[in-house]
């Protein structure tokens, strides 16, 4: 993750120009670009190959890139950029899932604790502290091999170790938030608890929430394919774009086995990251 990092700050430095800030970076517009094609992937894989994504050629196994393979042919001779694009549903979609399962429990946890005080805050706020004591991917490893090897279960167990992230960062907004002026006037004018944290606070506090949420994306991506590689998601013929990682590696004479869907999740986690870092600095 550090490397991702330092390439996005290094094109987000190149890409806005000193004397216009205000106009649209050219990385940003890169990012929503590739992010785009990566949901037409996922929503209309055939309109961008004609290949099956699980019945190859026997005849052309292992060919290298090119005009009829543009990501080469695997060890069935099945078109490896098919795979990818038919990859790319469940990818994303489960890591969509992780970051609602994080975003719905891990907001009410912090927008409960951040407004309420008291016990409640305590309580609840040792709940993240156990979550945020084990590491995230450990805790996803531990949480996906109770529940089965399939990648549902493995966009579960990335959810439920980002919930500590969102219940930290949604406490310490409706801390910030509760004691405005105008959160003190709701009451004043007659409005209950209920009234003021629902329409007051937090809309105020969800919007740097979303932000996160935004990046968690990136961060459940890298999570999911992890946790797909090293054989806890679905099994082959499924085509999850870490297990074709995984699969890759036994090939060393054919390293687009590898290249090809690992460029492809360093684009999207890339994307994502810079389009979060640029609403938050727009925000």
């Amino acid at each position: 993750m550090t490397g991702i990092v330092q390439l996005q700050t290094a094109l987000e430095t190149k890409s806005t120009p000193s004397g216009n800030r205000s106009s649209l970076p050219v990385s940003v517009l890169l990012s929503f670009a590739v992010i785009v094609f990566v949901v037409l992937f996922s929503a209309f894989p055939s309109l961008f190959t004609s290949h099956s994504p699980e019945l190859g050629d026997t005849s052309a196994k292992l060919v290298s890139p090119g005009l009829h393979h543009w990501f080469g042919t695997d060890y069935l001779g099945r078109d490896v950029f098919t795979r990818v694009v038919y990859g790319s549903l469940p990818s994303v979609s489960s890591a969509l899932a992780a970051v609602i399962i994080g975003l719905v429990v891990g907001s009410g946890i912090g927008l409960l604790a951040g407004f309420l005080g008291g016990w409640v805050d305590s309580a609840l706020g040792r709940i993240v502290d156990v979550l945020l004591a084990i590491p995230g991917f450990l805790l996803a490893v531990v949480i996906v091999s109770s529940l089965g090897f399939q990648t549902i279960n493995a966009a579960i167990a990335t959810g439920v170790s980002a919930i500590a992230v969102f219940g930290r960062l949604m406490r310490a907004e409706v801390i910030k938030i509760r004691g405005a002026a105008f959160v003190e006037s709701s009451f004043l004018s007659g409005g209950n608890r209920l009234q003021a944290l629902i329409f007051h606070v937090l809309p105020n506090a969800g919007r740097s929430v979303l932000v996160l949420a935004i990046l968690q994306f990136g961060t459940s991506i890298m999570v999911i394919a992890s946790l797909a590689f090293l054989g806890y998601g679905d099994p082959p013929p499924s085509s999850d774009w870490g297990l074709l990682v995984a699969s890759g590696k036994e090939y060393p004479t054919a390293p687009w086995l590898i290249y090809a869907p690992a460029a492809v999740i360093v684009a999207t986690v890339l994307s994502v990251n810079r389009i979060s870092r640029w609403l938050k600095k727009v925000r």
